[in-house]
């Protein structure tokens, strides 16, 4: 079955604007969205410390197939970010070491895969910014089709091509393209807030005060 690709044409942001999205936690973006647009709890970094931002582009996969990611890899321009939906198989690998070093040598930001990775050593010790369910040391198969450049589920939540993702120990959170100026500004307040919240504590004054929240005592 042939990989199918769609031809889609989104906006590039700038190197400043995503330089300003890497300083955004990504708890901080869901709380901005109404605690919507985040992965499952179950997507984590293969090392704690990794991080990730930039812009999506996606790969749907048969279940335990990496045909398409190998082809999408010399489609992606530096800085992006693969994001693939492997429908959540844990018990196949469809990315590893050897995908990685192409992965590098095209500039790719970072991989977040909705499935199995495995070569996790190897991983780690390159540095690639890598966001998986599980590991595992089964490989894939190849040349099952698959699509590039489509809208697809990640981890149980939407992502398109060219939508902002960031990400840290916390998980993934997914920024819709149209949306981001708006979300950016409110995120930079967010943490402005936060950042008063903090000093409040060490003044002595709790969270729950400056919440306002009301308690009700019973006899």
């Amino acid at each position: 079955m042939a990989v199918q690709k769609f031809n889609v044409d989104f906006e590039k942001l700038s190197a400043e604007t995503l330089e300003q999205w890497s300083k955004i936690p990504p708890a901080i973006a869901t709380d901005c969205m109404n605690r919507t647009n985040s992965m499952s709890g179950d997507m984590q970094p293969i090392s704690l410390g990794m991080k990730i931002c930039g812009q999506a582009r996606t790969v749907t996969t048969m279940v335990g197939d990496n045909g398409a990611s190998h082809a999408a890899i010399g489609m992606l321009e530096p800085g992006e970010i693969m994001v693939i939906d492997a429908r959540g198989h844990k018990e196949t690998a469809v990315w590893g070491g050897i995908m990685t070093r192409a992965a590098m040598k095209q500039g790719i930001g970072g991989l977040i895969v909705d499935g199995a990775v495995r070569d996790a050593d190897e991983i780690r010790e390159f540095g690639f910014p890598t966001f998986a369910l599980a590991t595992c040391p089964a490989g894939p198969s190849k040349g099952f089709g698959g699509i590039i450049d489509g809208v697809i589920s990640c981890a149980r939540c939407p992502v398109k091509p060219g939508d902002v993702v960031i990400g840290d120990d916390d998980g993934i959170t997914v920024i819709p393209l149209e949306r981001q100026a708006q979300i950016l500004k409110a995120c930079i307040e967010k943490i402005a807030q936060e950042e008063a919240t903090n000093a409040d504590i060490k003044k002595g004054v709790l969270p729950g005060t400056r919440f306002g929240l009301e308690i009700e005592e019973i006899s």
